[in-house]
């Protein structure tokens, strides 16, 4: 293993050792220096600058910014994004770095390449789909603007992503085994940005 990918391999175990504060939130990540902060016209804006690629072993994604979120029944993260290469993603669930689920948003359709444009699945070992591979990718074009909203039912399992206002076959599934966890912003191995991100958690009236 070289030593690059075993430092962040390190880095990885210890997820959340680096740590920024945009859109009113703190996030953490695995190397901090992978992402930009910034303003453009008064708008904050998170740069993925840096497009590392899997750790050896079961493959799955890494790179992407996690923030707490409480424990929730129904779970809504609404962004601005744009997809400098082909895809970016939205993990979700999220309770350790083998056990997450993460929406795959991309330019390709799941039918031209399985393990793109879809909802994937992790639990100790390499992501799988969970989604139909039908339906029109998420992206038409990189280097634009899209709204993402993603809804997460803890409670049914169900989750939901819309691009623009319409929703995408291949982003919807329902996985029952993970329950509320960490929402994130990321990809697998390319780069993007982010604006406008909202986040809200609806709660049982007990956790209120």
């Amino acid at each position: 293993m070289k030593i690059a990918a075993f430092l962040l391999f390190l880095a990885t175990l210890a997820f959340g050792a680096d740590t920024f504060q945009i859109f009113d939130r703190t996030w953490s990540v695995p190397v901090a220096s992978d992402w930009k902060l910034s303003q453009e016209d008064g708008v904050s804006v998170l740069r993925l600058a840096n497009n590392r690629g899997p750790l050896p072993g079961p493959r799955r994604p890494i790179q992407f910014a996690l923030t707490d979120t409480p424990p929730y029944v129904r779970l809504t993260l609404d962004v601005d994004v744009k997809p400098l290469q082909s895809s970016l993603m939205i993990p979700f669930a999220y309770r350790d770095a083998a056990h997450f689920d993460y929406a795959h948003l991309s330019v390709d359709t799941g039918t031209k390449q399985p393990v793109h444009n879809g909802i994937f699945h992790v639990y100790g070992g390499e992501r799988v789909r969970i989604s139909t591979q039908d339906g029109p990718p998420a992206f038409e074009a990189t280097g634009r603007w899209y709204h993402v909203k993603l809804t997460h039912d803890a409670s049914t399992g169900s989750v939901d992503v819309t691009v623009d206002g319409k929703p995408i076959p291949a982003l919807h599934a329902v996985d029952l085994s993970l329950g509320p966890g960490k929402g994130g912003l990321g990809s697998f191995d390319d780069t993007g940005v982010f604006k406008n991100v909202k986040i809200s958690a609806e709660m049982n009236r007990d956790q209120k």
